[in-house]
C-alpha cells in the first residue's frame, strides 16, 4: 500500500467505525475499521508515523461520532458557529491522542513477525488506551469500541465478565489477527485461526449464562417523556407551562414507580411554588407508588446539585449527580474564558457524594444515575448487590435530533449487561426505554414526542463477574497482551517466527 494513501485511509477507517455504533449498529464495522488501522500500522516505518496514523483514525471516528456536541455549543449554548466548529475539531483532536499513542507504541514495540504476538500487542494497547481515555481528566469514554458488540454480536457474552473495555480489547485482538494473517498460506495460521474461533465460541457460550436472577414481584413503571424544547426550557415566562406539564403527565400515568427526566423542573427545588411538591407526593400516595424526578437542589453552603428527588408512599429520598460534565456543569481550571463565549444555564454545579445508597422505593432498591454518568460503568457498581434496578434520568435535548440519543441508549444496554440489572431510562426528548438484563430493549418511546412508557419489570439480584471485579481483569489482560508481545520480541528465536 503506497504511503500517500495510508493517511486518508486511516481517517476514513476511523469515520467508518461509527457504523458499528447506534443508530446503525452494524457490529462487523468495528472489526473492519480496526483491522484497517492494524494493517496500516504494520507497514508504518516509525513511531511518529504510527502516531499520525492512530491520530487520524481517532480524528475520523470522533468527528463523525460526536459532532452532535456542536448543537449544544452553538444552537443552545450561544457560541458563534466558527468557534463551536473549532471547539469540536479541537476536542476530537484531543480524543484522537489516545489511539495515536496506541499506534506509536505498537510500531515501536511490535515483534518482527508472526500473528498472535503483534495482535496481542495491538489489542492490549488499544484496551489500555480506551480505559485511559475514560479516566484521564475525568474521562470521556463515549464511542468505546466495545459498545458496538451488543447482541447479536457473539462477543456480547463478555460484557458481564470483562465490561466494555474488555470487549473492545477482544474486538481489537480479532481485528488484528485478521489484518496480520498470512492469507496466501493459511496452512501456517492454525493457532491464530484457533484463537478467533475460541473467542467467538466462548462469547456465544457466555451469552447463555444467567449471572443474576429475578427477585420479587413485577413492578409497574411509567417512564415519562416531557419533550420540552431546550431553547424554551429556561424561559421564565414558560416556567408555569413546564410545571403544569409535569404535573399533568404524573396525574395521567399512575404506576408503582413513575419517573420524570433529568432537570424536568428547571429551577431549584426551593424556588418551586409553595405546595407544588406536596401535590407530587399526594398524587403518588393516592396511586400507591413513588415518583422520581429531576430538579436542582442547594445545600446550606450554597452548593448547587443536579439531583433526583423522590415523593410518594416511601420516605422522601434524594440522589445528587457525582460525575459532572466538564464545560457543561462545571468549569475546569483555566477555562473561565469558555463561559464568556457560551451561555449554559446552571453551569456551576457541585459533585454529589461518591457512594450514595440506592433509593428504597417499596420493595425495590433503585440505583440512580443522571445522564452522562452511565458512561462510567465501574462507578455504578458501588450500589451492588443491594440495588435491584438501575435508573437513568437524562436530558439530551441539548443535542437536537442527532446520534446522541441512540448512542446513549446503546450505552445503557451495555450497563444492563455488565450489571445483570434492568436499566430504566426517563428522558426529556429520547430515548425513554426499558432495557432488560440481557441488553435487549423491552420497549422504547419515539424520540421528540411527549409520552409515557408503561411496562412491568422485575428487579434482579446477584453479581456478575464484572460487578465483582470491575475493570481489573480487563486491564490485566491488556497488560498481559503487551507483556506477551514484549517477551516474543526479545526471545532468541523471534527472528524465525512465522
Amino acid at each position: 500500500m503506497r504511503a500517500r494513501f495510508s493517511l486518508p485511509l486511516a481517517f476514513g477507517a476511523g469515520a467508518f467505525s461509527v457504523f458499528g455504533h447506534a443508530p446503525f449498529e452494524l457490529f462487523p464495522a468495528a472489526f473492519v475499521a480496526l483491522a484497517a488501522l492494524a494493517a496500516l500500522l504494520a507497514r508504518a516505518d516509525g513511531a511518529k508515523r504510527g502516531f499520525l496514523l492512530g491520530w487520524l483514525w481517532g480524528l475520523g471516528a470522533f468527528l463523525a461520532g460526536v459532532s452532535w456536541l456542536y448543537v449544544a455549543l452553538h444552537r443552545y449554548g450561544g457560541m458563534p458557529a466558527p468557534l463551536a466548529g473549532l471547539a469540536i475539531v479541537l476536542f476530537s483532536g484531543y480524543l484522537a491522542l489516545f489511539p495515536a499513542l496506541a499506534g506509536a507504541l505498537f510500531v515501536r514495540l511490535r515483534p518482527a513477525c508472526g500473528v498472535l504476538a503483534p495482535a496481542a500487542l495491538f489489542a492490549g494497547l488499544w484496551l489500555l488506551g480506551e480505559w485511559l481515555r475514560g479516566w484521564l481528566l475525568t474521562g470521556f469514554p463515549w464511542l468505546a469500541v466495545g459498545y458496538t458488540q451488543l447482541p447479536p454480536s457473539p462477543l456480547a457474552g463478555y460484557f458481564p465478565v470483562l465490561g466494555v473495555y474488555g470487549v473492545g480489547g477482544l474486538v481489537a485482538l480479532c481485528a488484528a489477527v485478521l489484518a496480520f494473517l498470512p492469507w496466501r498460506r493459511l496452512t501456517n495460521a492454525g493457532p491464530a485461526l484457533a484463537v478467533l474461533l475460541a473467542v467467538g465460541v466462548a462469547g456465544a457460550a457466555l451469552g447463555r449464562v444467567a449471572w443474576t436472577a429475578p427477585a420479587g414481584e413485577p413492578l409497574r413503571v411509567a417512564l415519562l417523556q416531557t419533550n420540552i424544547e431546550q431553547g424554551l426550557k429556561w424561559q421564565p415566562e414558560r416556567l408555569l407551562d413546564w410545571l403544569r406539564t409535569n404535573l399533568r403527565l404524573l396525574e395521567e400515568n399512575p404506576a408503582e414507580l413513575v419517573v420524570l427526566p433529568e432537570t424536568t423542573l428547571p429551577l431549584l427545588a426551593e424556588q418551586l411554588p409553595e405546595g407544588y411538591l406536596d401535590l407530587f407526593g399526594e398524587r403518588m400516595r393516592a396511586a400507591g407508588g413513588d415518583v422520581v424526578f429531576g430538579v436542582f437542589t442547594r445545600d446550606a453552603g450554597g452548593n448547587i446539585f443536579n439531583a433526583a428527588l423522590s415523593a410518594g408512599r416511601s420516605p422522601v429520598q434524594s440522589y445528587a449527580k457525582r460525575h459532572l460534565v466538564p464545560f457543561g456543569e462545571y468549569s475546569p481550571p483555566l477555562f473561565g474564558w469558555f463561559y464568556r463565549l457560551a451561555d449554559i444555564p446552571m453551569s456551576d454545579q457541585t459533585r454529589g457524594p461518591a457512594a450514595q445508597p440506592p433509593l428504597r422505593l417499596g420493595a425495590q432498591r433503585v440505583a440512580i444515575n443522571i445522564c452522562y454518568e452511565d458512561l462510567f460503568g465501574a462507578e455504578l457498581l458501588h450500589a451492588l448487590p443491594e440495588a435491584t434496578l438501575l435508573l437513568n434520568l437524562s436530558n439530551l435535548a441539548w443535542y437536537g435530533d442527532s446520534f446522541a440519543q441512540p448512542q446513549h441508549l446503546q450505552i445503557a444496554r451495555a450497563r444492563a449487561l455488565e450489571t445483570g440489572r434492568p436499566m430504566l431510562r426517563a428522558t426529556n426528548t429520547g430515548m425513554t426505554a426499558v432495557v432488560l438484563p440481557d441488553g435487549s430493549v423491552q420497549a422504547v418511546l419515539p424520540a421528540f414526542r411527549e409520552g409515557a412508557l408503561h411496562a412491568e419489570v422485575r428487579g434482579h439480584q446477584g453479581l456478575t463477574p464484572y460487578a465483582r471485579w470491575a475493570d481489573w481483569p480487563a486491564l490485566a489482560l491488556g497488560a498481559l497482551g503487551v507483556l506477551f508481545a514484549a517477551c516474543r520480541r526479545r526471545a532468541p528465536h523471534a527472528g524465525k517466527c512465522q
